[in-house]
């Protein structure tokens, strides 16, 4: 099974990244990726944690704007990390969480929510990049809310009072900085309608004249027209066709490996990279 979408505490998820290897080596996994948001900071526990039978795919989802306002993530994979421009744009966005977070608490605390930046911080694991998973915690800490799931269906759902944007790049520029370094380019659960998320075809279009790769088809927030829709548009427009957990642990409902992308469709991904760079045992 490939599984080409999952997160770890580095970012929102629950799974150290020792623990990921291990959870995906369970579930018989043979290639796993790793893509924690704008964080490359999981890679190398994960690399030292491989054993035989499991090869890893270092990548990260970026957090992206589009010129209208539409939030994108897009999944960078197999890119050289030591590629400055892109490193400096994920470092960017994630410095860009913490004012965002602010902001967000703030509202929360003005509307009579009793929730402070302490509260966020001790739901954060250390070195994990900030978001609104971590609120969504602190709040269930609270006794505000019950759960995560709760918090993302109501108070923090992007069309709530309480949401706030942070800063980004557009769709355009990560796609450029992702294959400058190197690496592929996959736009993830781009018809989710249960983010909210608006992209339209014509959206996709100019998506593929930037040098988009792939798109992640099979996720649990696609229905099953969606993803129809989806794989006729990867079809006229030549894109590789993924499908992926977006697995977080205990922090949502997705299970490892519940979508996975075709051994055949990896391979074309894969030899876009510049060079091979997964990691194997």
């Amino acid at each position: 099974m490939i599984d080409l979408h999952t997160h770890t505490t580095c970012s929102d998820g629950t799974d150290s990244p020792r623990a990921l290897i291990n959870a995906a080596l369970s579930k018989g996994i043979s290639v796993l990726g790793i893509t924690d948001h704008d964080s490359t900071a999981g890679w190398d526990e994960a690399s030292n944690s491989l054993r035989p039978g499991l090869s890893l795919v270092l990548g990260a989802e970026v957090s992206c704007l589009t010129q209208s306002g539409t939030s994108v993530h897009m999944l960078g994979l197999l890119f050289d990390r030591e590629e400055s421009e892109l490193a400096t744009m994920l470092e960017e966005s994630r410095d860009s969480r913490i004012p965002r977070m602010r902001k967000m608490v703030g509202l929360l605390s003005a509307a009579g929510m009793e929730i402070t930046m302490e509260d966020v911080y001790a739901a954060t694991p250390p070195g994990a990049t900030l978001g609104r998973p971590h609120l969504a915690d602190a709040l269930v800490a609270r006794g505000i809310l019950k759960s995560r799931d709760e918090a993302f269906q109501g108070l923090l759902n992007n069309n709530s009072e309480f949401y706030v944007e942070h800063m980004a790049p557009t769709p355009e520029e990560a796609i450029a900085k992702i294959r400058a370094a190197g690496g592929v380019a996959v736009i993830a659960h781009a018809y989710a309608s249960m983010r909210g998320q608006l992209l339209k075809e014509s959206d996709l279009e100019l998506l593929v004249k930037a040098g988009l790769n792939g798109i992640e088809v099979d996720h649990r927030d696609h229905s099953g027209v969606e993803r129809t829709n989806l794989r006729k548009i990867a079809g006229e427009f030549g894109l590789v066709v993924t499908g992926s957990s977006d697995y977080h642990g205990t922090g949502k409902m997705n299970s490892l490996g519940e979508n996975t992308t075709d051994a055949q469709e990896w391979d074309r991904l894969e030899a876009i990279a510049s060079e091979r760079r997964v990691v194997r045992a």
